[in-house]
């Protein structure tokens, strides 16, 4: 099972790259991020066209998640069960096949010190206890999307410039390394220990036409048992390039 997380940045913006990339690449499940529109706008009957059935939570101009995929989408789920925080359309979960799905969009959170920048680190307290309640970790589990936080300097350009910063700040990794501490693993690293692998770049900065200047915000969270059937973790960064692309590229794991 080819398992594919990608915040499309607007899926009706993005909908002629998307549809092509499914032809081309043929992913079995995909988690969309950011789709920025209502249910009854989402373009159901492309997708559906194009071989996937359809799992939504959307919400106008803001937010919006989605799961799409070849096989059924059973037991799905909106949101983790608490309503300040279930407001903004940023989770749903499904079972496909033997595979339980977790899509989530996490809250940017402007800058360190922002209200929002608090809200964010107990929104991510709050999918961790979610996790803890509802995703066992004896179970092939897969927790995707855009988490908009890097694990560590591997994960950035150019660690000087974003020391302490959005993104790259010590509480934020902190809870991400917490939300990994119920069993979830990153997919990702473990085939490229090296880092300098980025799935964002900056459309102000140019960052990725001009060297490759991006962070690695989004993720895919394993349990041991998804992990260790896991053969590869990769970033599709065509995808990332030509004519108004998202701003973010698709990040690919196969689960064997």
């Amino acid at each position: 099972m080819r398992i594919a997380t990608w915040n499309v940045n607007s899926v009706r913006a993005r909908l002629e790259r998307l549809l092509p990339w499914l032809a081309e690449r043929q992913p079995d499940v995909v988690c969309l991020q950011e789709t920025k529109c209502i249910d009854e706008k989402f373009p159901r009957e492309e997708i559906e066209d194009a071989g996937y059935q359809v799992a939504l939570h959307g919400q106008k101009t803001y937010n919006g998640v989605a799961i799409l995929s070849k096989k059924p989408i059973e037991d799905v789920t909106r949101g983790v069960g608490i309503e300040r925080f279930d407001k903004d359309a940023r989770v749903i979960g499904a079972t496909v096949e033997d595979v339980m799905v977790l899509c989530v969009y996490v809250v940017n959170g402007h800058e360190v010190g922002h209200p929002r920048y608090d809200y964010k680190l107990e929104w991510l307290g709050a999918l961790r206890d979610f996790i803890v309640d509802r995703f066992p970790m004896d179970e092939k589990v897969s927790v995707c999307g855009d988490f908009n936080v890097t694990f560590d300097d591997l994960d950035v350009y150019d660690p000087e410039r974003w020391r302490g910063r959005i993104l790259c700040s010590g509480p934020e990794r902190k809870a991400l390394t917490d939300l990994c501490e119920t069993g979830l693993q990153d997919g990702l690293r473990p085939f490229h220990p090296e880092g300098g692998v980025y799935t964002w770049w900056d459309y102000r900065r140019r960052g990725f036409e001009q060297g490759n200047r991006g962070l690695r915000i989004d993720h895919h969270l394993l349990s041991p048992s998804a992990m260790a059937c896991c053969s590869g973790v990769e970033v599709d960064f065509e995808a990332r390039a030509g004519v108004r692309p998202s701003d973010h590229a698709p990040v690919i794991a196969t689960l064997e």
